[in-house]
């Protein structure tokens, strides 16, 4: 009888050892706001991808071919940095709609940056 009380009591402060880290775990869970739980990297790739890509498969244009994110186009329509690019990614030009309250903030700046990166390279890489 004494052996079973000792087990007893043995794994009583087992289960409170393991209750307490599984408490703590649940209340971050559900006392956090979800914006801090989310670890989300945001890129200027993720941003093409999600909001460009549509129209710009492979910095090119399905909509106004001569449009292009090729470098040689950027570069004759006066688009030949990444502030540039920014602008027209925020507010618009011709037919294509500004995206600012999508890319959220510097999401701009981030997708120019990207756009420049490939442009630069051709498009070749990812």
């Amino acid at each position: 009888m004494k052996t079973k009380i000792f087990h007893s009591r043995l794994f009583q402060g087992k289960r409170l050892a393991i209750s307490i880290p599984c408490f703590i775990v649940m209340f971050l869970i559900f006392a956090l706001p979800i914006d801090v739980l989310a670890i989300e990297t945001i890129s200027g790739q993720s941003l093409f991808i999600e909001h460009c890509s549509g129209c710009h498969i492979n910095g090119g244009n399905i909509i106004r071919r001569g449009k292009t994110l090729k470098l040689a186009a950027l570069k004759k329509r006066g688009l030949d940095n990444p502030e540039a690019i920014a602008r027209v990614a925020r507010n618009g030009i011709g037919s294509m709609s500004g995206y600012e309250e999508y890319l959220g903030k510097d999401g701009d700046k981030l997708l120019a940056e990207w756009i420049w990166a490939q442009a630069q390279n051709a498009w070749t890489q990812g």
